[in-house]
Parts: C-alpha cells; structure tokens; sequence
C-alpha cells in the first residue's frame, strides 16, 4: 500500500492540530500599528494525548530507522503501523488513548511484536515528561497571541485618550490627575513584562526529554539530538535524570507562577474599574450590551457583568497556581503528581482572560467631561502649587506643603472647590502658614490669574518634566516605544510557529518518505 502524508489523508476535525495552529491561518487579518495580528477567534482546540503520541511514534520510528535500530525493511512496517493506528484516532466517535501502554498494542495488533522495537531505548517516563512540554509549548504560544493582542487594545485606547484626563488614586483617595492614556501605558508596560518572561520561560521549555528512558537512558545508540530537532524542540534536555524526574516540576511551576502574575495585574485593573460603578455618575464604564446586564428587580441597574466575570476568572488562575504547587509539594522524584496537566489548566485560564480582557477594553466607554470634572472637584493638584512656590517664589517645598494642606482643609470645610475660594482667603491662609515658619515674606507671590492657573489639571500635566511622566511628549513617546515592543513580540511568536511548522512538516516527510 502507498502512504500518502497526513496533508492528503486527514480531513477529519482532529487533524494535525499542530499544522492547524502553527499555520494559524489567520482569519480575519487586521492591522494593528502596522503589524499583521491574525483575529483567530475560532483557533483550533489543543491537541490531545493521542495526537502528540503519535508525533513521538513517527520522530521515534524515524530516529530508529535512521540509526540501524530497526532495519529499513521492518521500518516500513513499523511506519505503516504508525501511520494507521494515527488515521484509525482520527476517525469520528474513534477511541484515541492517552496512555502509551494502551497505546502500543494498537500498533501490535498491525505490526506484531516487532512494532515494540519503534519503543526501542524509550519509557513511558520520558513520554510523558516530553508530552507535557508539547502540550504546554502550544499554550503557551496561544497565551503570548492572547496577550498580544489585549496589548494592541490597550495601545489602541491610549492612543484614542492622550489627552483624556482622569483622576489617579493613591490609598483608594484621588492623588494627581493624569491622563488616560499614561494610566493604559503602564498596565501596557506590566503586561510587557509577561510577555518578557514568557518569552524566556519558553526557551527553557522547548528542551526535549524524549530518549532518556525512565531516567538513566539505555544501550541502544538513541540519537536524543535527532528526536528533538523532528519535533520541533530546540535541543534535549542534557542530563537524562533531569529530563525525565526534575525539569517537569520546576519548568511547571515557573509557567503557572507567570500566569499568578498576569492574573494579580488583571485583578487590579479590574478592581480600578469596578470603583467606577460605586459612583452614580461613572466616567469610565462597559457599553451596554453582552458585557453588562440588569438586575431581576431594581431596573436603574446596568450590572458590569464583563469585570465581574473577568475578576474572578483572575483568583481562579492563582488558584490553578496553587494547586499544581501543592500537588509537586513534598513527592520523591519520578511520581506522576506534577507530571499532570494542572500547568495546561492555568495556561488555558490566563489565555482565555486575556482575550476576556482585550474584548472588555474594546467596550469601554470613557466620558471625558465627567472625568475632568471630578479630578476639577477635588484637591489632586495642589501639589503642583507647592512645587510653583519653590520653583518660581524661593519657598520651601515642605512650607508651601504646608500651605497646600491648609488650603485643602479650609476649602473642604467650606464645601468649595479649589478654583471657588476666594481669592483674599487664600492670602489669608498662605499668611498664616508662613508665619508657622517663621518667614517675614507672608505675601502671597502669585496673581489671582496664575494662582487659578496653577491649580488646574491641565498645567499640571504640561508642567511635567520627569521621564516617564503623564506629559503629552513623554506619552506620545512610550507609545511608540509600546507599539515597537508588540511588533517584536507578533514577530517573536510567528518566528517560533514557523519553526514548529518547518519541523512538523519535515517530519512527515521523512516520516512517509521511508514507509514507501
């Protein structure tokens, strides 16, 4: 019988997964800064234990042929046997086993005994240690494409709110204002650095373990380099104990411990805009729509379903952390209880909140009138007048502080809003606060024009000089520094999704090739 590659033979729905997801044939392309960002909303599902066994079988069946384990003649057996038990799994309501020892007498039945010998220098220990990195390899893939792009949503509302301006909060009490968009620059940058790491945890996970036996390898000549390069890795694992009883747990806890992080992040930002619905008057808050609903029976209530959902989905992530920490916690090596598929559980979660949480973002509604107005309402910029006094009158900074506060307090007790005191209370009170201090220059050294100036939001923001800070420059600045850092990191992602490409297809070359 000819054997014809998995591209003309399967067409049912588990297919190849790997081909499905690394092609990622994106379906509704939009250009995001420039960069292609596929809109694969409908992505492939996972592949399955069966589905990576039987990667494992042919880069094994290939590895021993190419060795002279097996002899070439017995080797297209083996390959036929592979290749149909891989086609039998692929047939609807088809059992597909996750286990290599019900696994291997499918082949049997086809091959005979001589089927074991693709099993040469293997165990089911180095199996499933180099499963869970296949597995976990997708995902992870899958959660950097979510995390992209959540990110480009993030630029994209910053780049629509450079100069909103809206109220920042210190200890849950209004500090400074700032503007929208310097506020979205630093969630952007702290999920950056997931990115960041992500990247740097995969390049410790995508190490094969395949070929180590149970931990000590074996007799036969088993070309560990081979079996990497045919599925795609970038090198074995070196030390064979490592491989197969130690790197699974570390490795695992380094992934589910990145996504805790991601979450803690999700969490406060969800937090920050659940405040908003405290308030009648929000000026942040979700379109009406599939994202909110209405209560069963007080009508005015418009429920932030979307946060709701999106924050408890952030604990479930910690929880899913956790989990799998207590689970490695306190087991001898080479125990299956950190070899299971908790870590896959959590990427799975933090990839599905960061595609919860690129949706929200494009259903905020921002009123920016009503944000200005409450940072107009309140005190936040009352530092700035304390740095005006030293930097353009000579005073102090604790003494024109000084003077800041009682301004506050004066003003809060009265009911006034800052730009609403009179302007001879003012003189009266920055008399007062010098003499506290013993200082003869009690005039107050602004004009009622620039004392009125001084405390709005939108001097203080101009007046920002630090690197970093919430001044339109610096902001149009890291923006294009955002923009610039998501691009590396689509083109990080499609790099390695080449990659397993080129691999799966060469393996399947080969793979075919010496069935013939």
């Amino acid at each position: 019988m000819k054997l014809r590659s998995p591209s003309t033979v399967r067409t049912v729905a588990n297919k190849s997964a790997l081909q499905s997801l690394l092609k990622t044939a994106l379906l509704l392309p939009v250009m995001l800064f420039g960069t292609a960002i596929a809109a694969d909303k409908q992505a492939a599902p996972e592949h399955d234990n069966f589905y990576y066994l039987g990667e494992m079988n042919k880069a094994s069946t290939v590895m021993v042929i190419e060795t002279g384990i097996v002899p070439p003649d017995l080797g297209k057996k083996i390959v036929s046997a592979v290749d149909q038990v891989i086609k039998n799994g692929d047939l609807p309501g088809a059992k597909r086993p996750a286990d290599y020892l019900q696994y291997e007498p499918l082949i049997l039945a086809i091959a005979g005994p001589d089927g074991s010998r693709m099993h040469s220098g293997r165990s089911r220990q180095d199996i499933l240690s180099t499963t869970r990195r296949l597995m976990q390899r997708e995902r992870v893939l899958k959660l950097m494409d979510a995390m992209n792009r959540s990110k480009a949503e993030f630029l994209q509302l910053a780049a629509n709110n450079l100069d909103t301006i809206v109220p920042a909060y210190t200890n849950g009490v209004q500090a400074q204002p700032t503007t929208y968009a310097h506020y979205l620059l630093a969630f952007a940058a702290a999920f950056g650095r997931d990115s960041a790491r992500l990247q740097e945890a995969y390049a410790r996970l995508n190490l094969s373990p395949l070929g180590s036996a149970a931990l000590g390898t074996s007799s036969f000549p088993i070309n560990r380099q081979r079996l990497s390069d045919l599925l795609g890795f970038d090198g074995p694992i070196e030390n064979s104990y490592d491989a197969t009883q130690l790197g699974a747990l570390d490795e695992g806890v380094e992934l589910s411990g990145l996504c805790s992080n991601a979450a803690l992040t999700i969490g406060i930002l969800m937090q920050d805009i659940h405040t908003q619905y405290h308030q009648p008057y929000p000026w942040l808050m979700i379109r009406e729509g599939r994202l909110t609903g209405t209560s069963s029976i007080m009508p005015q209530k418009r429920n932030p379903y979307g946060l709701n959902i999106l924050r408890l989905q952030a604990s479930e992530i910690l929880g899913s952390a956790i989990t799998y920490q207590i689970e490695a916690h306190n087991v001898t090596p080479g125990m299956p209880d950190y070899k299971r598929d908790q870590v896959e559980k959590t990427l799975d979660l933090t990839t599905d909140a960061f595609v919860k949480l690129a949706d929200l973002l494009d259903n905020l509604a921002i009123d920016k009138d009503r944000a200005l107005a409450e940072v107009d309402a309140d005190y936040s910029t009352t530092t700035e007048l304390a740095d005006i006094l030293q930097r353009d009158s000579d005073i102090p900074f604790r003494v024109g502080h000084h003077f800041a506060s009682d301004l506050v307090s004066y003003g809060r007790s009265h009911k006034l809003k800052p730009g609403d005191i009179p302007f001879d209370v003012v003189q009266t009170v920055y008399a007062e606060a010098l003499g506290k201090f013993g200082f003869e220059r009690a005039q107050f050294p602004l004009t009622q024009a620039q004392y009125k100036t001084a405390l709005t939001a939108q001097n203080m923001l101009a007046s920002s000089k630090g690197l970093g800070g919430p001044q339109r420059a610096e902001v149009v600045r890291m923006l294009a520094a955002e923009k610039e850092r998501l691009a590396k990191d689509v083109a990080w992602r499609q790099t390695q999704l080449d990659k397993l490409a080129r691999a799966s297809a060469t393996l399947d070359s080969i793979f075919y090739r010496l069935g013939r």
